[in-house]
């Protein structure tokens, strides 16, 4: 299900691009330092050295770490750094290579390609990694490391997929049947692919030549990102993934598997006897399934059928080299993330038992049995696992931080954290030996950076230093972290970040930032929009009101068809308790928020007049429109319990647009014209009304943009957006003149 989102704060300057070009071997890449990254694509004005506030053109200056992998002998880590081309308004991703030793990083990669996503062959011969090349098949590159090399290559004979523990050859699946092509002869090739007529359609252009338009007849015709989506030009077919094998050192491709329903995440046991794998739970045919869903998604809501709990998929192993396949273990829930364990006796897996249940992580025999729970009631849920010789870890998001734990085999103990603190983990990696765990990690003052650390967490150190230069220049904002209680007497976590050049004895203007998801979270990590602001001299206010991931199922469920209501009283009484200190101005005060923040943001006006300004990106004010643009209608069906029609009340009643003649608070509109998430008319419709009503509001419609603006847009449209919201909370809290502010 896709859902209006705010990824994690961390991920804001998550840059991804990929673009041909060749590439340099690492016998002949440049010994470059983390320092000439961070320089890359002159400033379009010098920045004045520090210590300073954030000015908008130190955006383009703070790299993004990504990607870690460490080597299987675990001397090196690889990753993906990325940073902005201020000059050519582009992002631009390269694959360095830094020893676990120490010593400056080296790029691997040309400066000329877009390369990310590095990962090691197991017996250390290749690091490979994914790139768009002329003259390439696939984004699958590799650069030998047993032997002199030139330029990266694609290796054909070095198949993808889960290896045993000998690396002697991989299991994946692929389709074992070509998609069907239109015949030849098409009278509408010569179309636009949105303009063709679709297989299923009953209409035709009269003149195809004459006609550009789309023709839509699939619910599915447009996507947040990719736009519009032309419909198939054939019969409904159906491809069911089947497993497949390559011996190293061979192009010879066998098939293991030719039955009617897929198989997912295949894994092979370290001894290459087995391989486990996800599908059906009675190994029904795709499209058996696939029709099932489809006519079940056309009922009504009904709370006993869509409401009951489901299990549509098993855990099953087969043969290494084919056969039967034998179900593990009838277990109720959703199933993903299998991992073996070292000795090939047990499976573990990441599995929710509902979809309003917290994950947990199982363990199973493959001999069969019933999966032992290893968590229990711990509140907070897994992200990853690895299982290690020395035990199981797993991260994990506690709150607004993150972690990597050790779980109790047995069941029995609460998992040991072993690292983790105030700030953010993400992309933990292993040696083959399980002694080397690499990781990537933020924190509210340190933009992304690449850690190492012994296998069972101790001896930490830092490796790179992408943001040292930047970081010597800007003086960051923290964040004071505090929890309050809430209705229902439910603790939510929250944080407050002082304004730059901060003075005890005066008062500053304060401004609340409101999520998306609802279920994404705000937490322990760098991120540039609180910066931003708090640079201009506010307070920044953000928190994790119910209905945010982070805290266990029960606490992100609990907003279900309640969206505005004991969320919009976690938001108010957090703004009370910041109200109150004797250095924030309780009568300058600004509301921002996107997507789900965008609607509280519009909530928010239509139920008080506490704030002086209000910014609301990505907004929905009218969720049964919402519901016929959005390329998400699962959201709502979900959360309102029904499409608009088995339950128009409550869309009605959650519609910001219902309330809008009690709107008076000034508001600025921030919307993207190829959003296909929070479409335009929500923010056309509500900055119409508010300019009937003669409150004042400004709407910025960014072209070539979508749901993702704020994250990974276009570098220019995004620092613009950035002035905006500075020039917005400047010019009505801190009274700076029209357009001041935007540097």
């Amino acid at each position: 299900m896709h859902s209006p989102s705010c990824r994690a704060p961390w991920r804001a300057v998550l840059f991804t691009a990929l673009a041909p070009a060749l590439i340099a071997a690492p016998a002949l890449a440049d010994a470059q330092s983390a320092s000439r990254v961070a320089t890359t694509g002159a400033a379009a004005t010098p920045l004045p050295k520090g210590p300073r506030a954030m000015m908008l053109g130190d955006w383009y200056r703070v790299v993004n770490v990504s990607s870690p992998a460490v080597s299987p002998d675990g001397k090196r880590v690889a990753m993906t750094v990325t940073k902005a081309v201020e000059g050519e308004n582009r992002r631009h991703s390269e694959v360095w290579v830094v020893n676990t030793a120490g010593g400056e990083p080296q790029r691997w990669t040309s400066p000329n390609a877009e390369s990310s996503n590095p990962r090691w062959s197991p017996d250390g011969k290749y690091l490979f990694f994914s790139s768009q090349r002329a003259g390439g098949k696939g984004n699958s590159w590799a650069i030998r490391l047993d032997q002199p090399s030139g330029e990266a290559v694609q290796v054909e004979t070095y198949p993808s997929g889960s290896m045993p523990a000998d690396g002697s050859f991989a299991v994946f699946t692929d389709a074992a049947t070509p998609a069907p092509q239109v015949p030849a002869g098409d009278p509408f090739a010569q179309q636009q692919p949105m303009a063709r007529p679709p297989f299923d359609a009953i209409t035709r252009p009269a003149m195809p030549t004459r006609f550009d338009g789309r023709h839509v007849v699939d619910m599915t015709y447009k996507n947040n990102g990719t736009g519009f989506v032309p419909g198939r030009r054939t019969a409904r077919a159906w491809r069911p993934q089947q497993l497949f094998r390559q011996a190293v050192g061979d192009t010879a491709k066998k098939q293991l598997t030719t039955v009617a329903y897929s198989h997912r995440s295949p894994v092979v046991s370290p001894d290459g006897r087995w391989i486990a794998f996800i599908a059906d739970v009675r190994l029904r045919a795709d499209s058996m399934v696939d029709m099932e869903r489809d006519s079940l998604a056309k009922l009504p809501y009904d709370k006993v059928r869509d409401e009951a709990e489901r299990n549509d998929a098993d855990i099953y192993v087969i043969d290494a080299n084919g056969g039967t396949p034998r179900k593990v273990a009838e277990w109720m829930g959703a199933e993903s993330d299998l991992t073996w364990s070292p000795d090939g006796k047990q499976l573990a897996f990441i599995g929710r038992p509902a979809r309003t249940k917290s994950a947990r992580v199982y363990t199973v025999d493959v001999a069969g049995g019933q999966p032992r729970n290893l968590l229990g009631d711990w509140q907070f849920e897994p992200s990853a696992i690895d299982w290690l010789k020395t035990g199981l870890q797993f991260s994990a998001d506690i709150g607004g931080r993150s972690a990597v734990l050790k779980a109790d085999l047995t069941g029995k103990n609460a998992p040991k954290e072993l690292v983790g603190g105030r700030r953010q983990i993400r992309g933990t990696s292993y040696d083959a030996s399980g002694k080397v765990m690499a990781f990537v990690a933020t924190s509210m003052t340190k933009p992304t950076e690449l850690f190492v650390a012994n296998g069972d967490g101790t001896g930490e150190r830092k490796l790179t230093g992408f943001n040292d230069t930047v970081n010597a220049d800007v003086v960051w904002s923290d964040a004071e972290r505090f929890t309050y209680k809430s209705v229902g007497n439910l603790e939510i976590e929250a944080w407050l970040m002082k304004p730059y050049n901060y003075e005890a004895g005066k008062t500053y203007p304060m401004v609340i930032y409101i999520h998306g998801g609802p279920h994404s979270a705000y937490g322990e990590g760098w991120f540039d929009e609180f910066q931003n602001l708090a640079a201009q001299g506010m307070f920044v206010l953000f928190t994790n009101p119910r209905g945010s991931s982070g805290y266990g199922a029960d606490f992100t469920y609990s907003t279900r068809g309640r969206w505005g209501m004991e969320d919009y009283e976690d938001l108010m009484k957090a703004v009370d308790i910041v109200a109150a200190r004797p250095d924030v101005d309780s009568t300058r005060m600004g509301a921002t928020g996107g997507s789900y923040g965008g609607f509280m943001t519009t909530w928010i006006a239509t139920k008080t007049d506490r704030f002086k300004a209000i910014e609301t990106d990505r907004t929905i004010t009218d969720w049964t429109y919402w519901y016929g643009a959005s390329d998400a209608q699962g959201l709502t069906e979900f959360e309102f319990y029904g499409k608009p029609w088995d339950n128009q009340a409550l869309y009605d009643t959650l519609s910001p647009i219902r309330y809008v003649r009690k709107v008076k608070t000034p508001m600025l509109i921030v919307q993207s014209e190829e959003d296909h998430r929070t479409p335009m008319g929500s923010a056309e419709i509500w900055f119409m009304s508010l300019k009937k009503q003669g409150v004042p509001v400004e709407l910025v419609r960014y072209p070539r943009s979508n749901h993702d603006l704020s994250r990974s847009g276009e570098p220019w449209l995004l620092v613009d957006r950035l002035g905006r919201l500075r020039q917005w909370f400047g010019y009505w809290l801190l009274g700076q003149k029209v357009g001041a502010a935007a540097n």
